[in-house]
């Protein structure tokens, strides 16, 4: 491939980085000229004073572009620093609206319009107890969940030991059967013997016109285990209910961002007032004194049947039982315990009113000895 350093009839043109390509007109070979050189070098001159024309108006041009176009500056790569062999993790940024940023995620509000229906702080506590309602929610819904399958399992336990225990309460007619089949062979061999009366025959305790006597065990233990069966049938009905309760609360209200968080406080409000919180609290304490009362029915009925039973049963419910009373108090007495329940929440509380009534019936009775005594020194005599 020629150049223009072997041929001289090419010409060369000093081509920079940002210089555009130069168009086929100003590349063509000119006319061949004569030559001037008596060296023997060879020359060209124009012929045509047009080409120079057009020659220089292409290199004005050219200068033209050269100036218009910007000039780019490559990136320069900045080294990874490498900790242990291992190329060190650069933060993330990620672009776009912080969530928590409220003064970008809602427009400002207009001058004098800061608390209108549509203002920016009505949006914001939308947003805000919308969170803090979903967690407390959702907290009471899973105890919920958890009680009401708890409580159709031990229903369910409950009412194969009442169905059984249940026939002591009435007449056992197979018992009745079996005692009068008794008599009647006693009455055929008698007669084969050769008696005539019915006397020295022993008669049948039973008949279906006895009246039913009742041991006090079977009374005690049926007591405790429809007592057991009632406490969790109840504990099972308000969990529905209150699951209800949650879902109206939840419930979304329409109208403006101001009518709305009305609303809802509205909502919380009556909440606190009618102890709603302390109802999804309490059942399952409802349903642990039904558990109880199925461990002592339990005992007191073993024990008609073997003692030695009924003394490892009556062992594993008191170490149940005394396990459960342990860990709801002992948070009590150790703050820093994290054995705490429902139970533990409402004990301080009720431990915290019981002082506070104590301290103002101690002051008011110390105030009432004072003013007693200062009246006694007004006295005469």
């Amino acid at each position: 491939m020629t150049s223009c350093e072997s041929d001289p009839r090419i010409p060369c043109f000093e081509m920079s980085s940002h210089t555009p390509r130069p168009s086929v007109a100003e590349v063509s070979l000119e006319p061949p000229g004569r030559f001037d050189s008596p060296s023997g070098a060879r020359s060209f001159s124009n012929t045509s004073p047009a080409l120079d024309t057009a020659k220089a108006g292409a290199a004005t041009g050219r200068e033209q572009s050269v100036a218009t176009i910007p000039t780019y500056v490559a990136p320069t790569r900045k080294k990874s620093k490498r900790r242990l062999g291992l190329k060190a993790m650069r933060p993330r940024i990620e672009k776009g609206i912080d969530p928590y940023d409220y003064e970008q995620k809602f427009l400002e509000d207009e001058k004098f319009k800061e608390m209108g229906p549509m203002a920016r702080v009505w949006k914001t506590f939308l947003e805000e107890y919308s969170k803090f309602d979903s967690d407390m929610v959702e907290d009471w819904r899973d105890a919920l969940d958890v009680l009401l399958v708890f409580a159709g399992l031990f229903s369910a336990v409950v009412s194969t030991f009442v169905a059984q225990s249940a026939q002591t309460l009435q007449v056992d007619f197979s018992e009745v059967t079996a005692n009068l089949m008794f008599e009647v062979i006693h009455l055929q061999r008698a007669m084969l013997n050769g008696a005539t009366s019915d006397e020295g025959i022993a008669h049948s305790a039973l008949s279906p016109t006895t009246p039913l006597r009742v041991s006090s065990t079977s009374t005690f233990v049926n007591a405790l285990w429809f007592t057991s069966l009632a406490l969790s049938l109840t504990t099972a009905l308000l969990a529905v209910l209150t699951k209800q309760w949650i879902h109206q609360y939840l419930a979304t209200s329409s109208g403006t961002p101001r009518d709305r968080c009305r609303t809802r406080q509205f909502r919380y409000e009556n909440l606190k007032e009618w102890h709603v919180p302390l109802i999804i609290g309490m059942l399952p304490v409802l349903m642990h004194i039904a558990l109880g009362l199925f461990f002592g029915g339990l005992v007191v009925y073993v024990r008609s049947l073997s003692t030695p039973i009924a003394i490892v049963v009556g062992a594993i419910a008191f170490f149940a039982f005394v396990s459960y009373f342990g860990t709801n108090l002992l948070p009590l007495f150790k703050p820093a315990c994290p054995y705490k329940t429902y139970l533990t929440r409402y004990s301080y509380s009720m431990i915290g009113y019981i002082r506070s009534a104590s301290h103002d019936f101690s002051h008011h009775f110390r105030l009432q000895l004072q003013l007693s005594a200062s009246f006694n020194r007004l006295l005469p005599g």
